[in-house]
């Protein structure tokens, strides 16, 4: 295949000798824009990230919550709006997912291993299919009951080592998961967070395998009774998770007074889940 002409933004990678040449572009989102790339004999991808401008601030808050930035001013103006500010949120976004990779990739989370971030762009392994081809978002793939409970099982094992390594996907979805040639790997996490740090972690874990559930459970139907992300979530709380953690599937609530204000948030999360997932269905579409 015949390189294409590289995007301004890649070049500084080439004049770098980071990347010899830029194959084709893989994809774009409102986030990022995803390139081919080739590095010496290899195939990679780069990400390059876009300015962030479509992020609510409720959002915003609840995933940057316990983040910690270089110093004072920088939080001092990221709390104020500035320009600066802004600027400062942004690198923080983006070097929250680079850190997130490098984290969960040496803590053995099937990720894309991440080679490189420079000027704002994430060079990284390029994840592909059987075929080389690069490899499908499982939104994009049609599945048999023996398929999807065999992914589901490994991407609830995923959570769980993610979960030991002190970190929550935050947005996971079918739509943030590629099916490699080897089985499901995970992508886009510039919005993980701390488990131990972050007010808001217990509530993005069981929205994750709350996902993992229903989009698994439209093929093997048996998924929909299983709760795993509470089972997960009170055996890490209690020191007990491990990465090699059998869970069955089944957890007891224990009965007590309602948390009004907690059911409340649950319904509106829901809604801005579900209007984030119809955004999803158009953009790929």
């Amino acid at each position: 295949m015949v390189p294409m002409k590289p995007p301004k933004r890649l070049q500084a990678l080439i004049e770098e000798g980071l990347i010899d040449s830029v194959v084709r572009q893989l994809m774009s989102g409102k986030e990022a824009m995803v390139y081919v790339v080739r590095c010496g004999d290899d195939t990679r991808c780069a990400k390059i990230y876009k300015e962030a401008t479509e992020r609510s601030f409720r959002q915003a808050v609840d995933y940057t919550e316990n983040r910690k930035v270089k110093n004072t001013r920088q939080a001092r103006a990221m709390a104020k709006g500035t320009r600066f500010g802004r600027q400062a949120q942004e690198a923080a976004w983006q070097s929250a997912e680079v850190d997130a990779l490098y984290r969960l990739a040496a803590a053995g989370v099937r990720v894309p291993k991440p080679y490189n971030f420079f000027e704002g762009i994430l060079l990284m392994e390029l994840v592909t299919d059987e075929h080389g081809a690069a490899a499908p978002r499982l939104n994009d793939v049609s599945l048999t009951p023996e398929q999807a409970s065999a992914h589901h099982g490994m991407l609830v094992m995923q959570v769980v080592r993610m979960l030991c390594a002190g970190v929550v996907h935050g947005d996971l979805s079918e739509f943030n998961i590629l099916l490699g040639a080897d089985g499901p790997v995970i992508i886009d996490l510039p919005q993980a967070v701390d488990a131990a740090g972050n007010n808001h972690a217990k509530r993005m874990l069981l929205r994750d395998v709350a996902n993992l559930r229903n989009f698994f459970g439209n093929f093997a139907p048996e998924l929909l009774k299983t709760d795993y992300g509470n089972e997960m979530w009170d055996l890490y709380e209690r020191g007990m998770l491990q990465t090699d953690t059998v869970l069955s599937g089944r957890f007891e609530h224990k009965s007590g007074a309602v948390d009004v204000g907690g059911v409340l948030r649950e319904i509106d999360d829901a809604r801005a889940e579900e209007s984030a997932r119809r955004l999803r269905m158009q953009s790929a579409g």
